[in-house]
C-alpha cells in the first residue's frame, strides 16, 4: 500500500492559474514517452509516488501519449486507481485531445465528435469520472472554432471536466476561443505552449503577455528542448541518448547547430554553480505569465534532479539578459 508523504506540501511552490483559484505547482509531471507499454511501469509507478511525495499534484496526459496511443492512460488509471484513489481530490488530472488518435475522419483535429468521443476513451482509460482540465491539443484549420469550444464548453457543463485548456493556438485564434468560450459560459483556465531558451515563438508572439493581462494561466512544456539543454550534447551525442536514436524530435545535426549556444549557457550555469538543465528549468519561469512547468521522467532519479532545481538562485536581471544575447528570441514557427 502506497501511503504519501506527510510532508508532501511543505516543499513545492504553488502559483494561482492566472487570476483563477485554482493552484498549480511550480513543476508537473507530463507523460508523454515514459509510460506507454514498452516503458518499465514498476518505475513508472514509483515515480508517481515520488512525485506526489514531493508535492507534484498536476499529472498531464493526452489521448495519444504512450506508445502505443492511449497506453499512458490507460497504465497510469491503473495505477491511480490501485494507489491514488483515497487522494482523487488532492491531484490535478489533465487530457487533450486534437492529434491523430484512431483511423478515419473523426479520428483526430477538433470535431465535437471527435472531441467528446476522445473524452469518453479517456475517462475509461484514466479511470476517473471526471478530469480536471480537458484541452483542445492544437488548432484545426478546417473546423469552426465554435464548433470545438462548444465541444469543451460542453465538457466541462456536463461536469467531465472542471476547467477548459487550449494549446499551441496561435494568438490571434486563441483570442477568438477565448472569447467564444466566454459567450458560452465557460472561462479559458489555462493555455499550454512549448517554450524553453532556444524556442521563444509563442513569447515573441505577445501571446504570454496576453495570457498574463488576461489573467489566464499557462503551463510550458519542453523546457529542455528534447533534452538538448542538458549537459550530455556539450561535447558530443552519447551513444545511448535520444539524438543518437534517430529521433524525430532530436537530431544530431540540430545539436551540433546549437552547440556554441548550449556551451556558452553552460557557463552561465557553472557561475551560478548549478547543472545547465536547472538553469533552462528555472529561467522557464522568469515571465510572470508562466504558472507551471511540465517535465517528463523515466527514472526517480531523474525526477528528484528535476525537482531539485527549485533550490536554485533566482535569476537575476543580468543572467536573462545574459541569456537572450546568447540565444535571441525569434517568431520561427510561431
Amino acid at each position: 500500500m502506497y501511503t504519501p508523504a506527510d510532508t508532501r506540501y511543505s516543499q513545492m511552490p504553488y502559483h494561482n492559474c492566472g487570476k483563477w483559484g485554482l493552484k498549480l505547482p511550480a513543476i508537473s509531471l507530463g507523460f508523454w514517452h515514459n509510460f506507454g507499454d514498452h516503458d518499465d511501469l514498476d518505475e513508472g509507478r514509483r515515480i508517481m509516488h515520488r512525485a506526489f511525495d514531493r508535492g507534484i499534484t498536476h499529472f498531464d496526459f493526452a489521448n495519444n501519449y504512450g506508445p502505443p496511443y492511449g497506453s499512458a492512460e490507460r497504465n497510469c488509471g491503473k495505477i491511480l486507481k490501485e494507489d491514488f484513489a483515497s487522494h482523487r481530490d488532492e491531484l490535478l488530472i489533465a487530457t487533450k485531445a486534437g492529434h491523430d488518435m484512431w483511423p478515419g475522419p473523426y479520428g483526430e483535429w477538433g470535431s465535437r465528435k471527435y472531441l467528446l468521443s476522445s473524452l469518453d476513451q479517456s475517462l475509461a482509460r484514466l479511470q476517473l469520472d471526471y478530469v480536471d482540465i480537458f484541452y483542445s491539443h492544437r488548432p484545426d484549420p478546417d473546423t469552426p472554432l465554435e464548433e470545438t469550444m462548444g465541444a469543451l464548453a460542453t465538457a466541462v457543463q456536463s461536469g467531465k471536466a472542471l476547467y477548459a485548456g487550449i494549446s499551441k493556438y496561435p494568438l490571434p485564434m486563441l483570442k477568438e476561443a477565448v472569447a467564444i468560450l466566454k459567450d458560452m459560459g465557460v472561462f479559458t483556465l489555462i493555455y499550454q505552449p512549448p517554450y524553453n531558451i532556444l524556442s521563444r515563438g509563442f513569447e515573441t508572439a505577445g501571446i504570454l503577455d496576453w495570457l498574463h493581462e488576461q489573467g489566464i494561466g499557462c503551463i510550458v512544456f519542453s523546457p529542455l528542448a528534447q533534452g538538448m539543454l542538458t549537459e550530455k550534447y556539450l561535447d558530443g551525442i552519447p551513444d545511448d541518448s535520444r539524438a543518437a536514436s534517430k529521433s524525430p524530435f532530436l537530431t544530431p545535426e540540430t545539436i551540433a547547430a546549437q552547440r556554441p549556444v548550449l556551451q556558452s549557457l553552460a557557463a552561465i550555469a557553472k557561475e551560478r554553480r548549478e547543472p545547465l538543465h536547472h538553469l533552462a528549468l528555472n529561467w522557464t519561469r522568469h515571465h510572470p505569465a508562466v504558472t507551471s512547468t511540465l517535465v517528463g521522467a523515466r527514472t526517480v532519479a531523474q525526477l528528484d534532479d528535476l525537482l531539485d532545481s527549485l533550490n536554485s538562485p533566482k535569476l537575476t536581471e543580468a543572467h536573462l539578459q545574459s541569456i537572450t544575447k546568447i540565444a535571441p528570441p525569434t517568431n520561427k514557427g510561431e
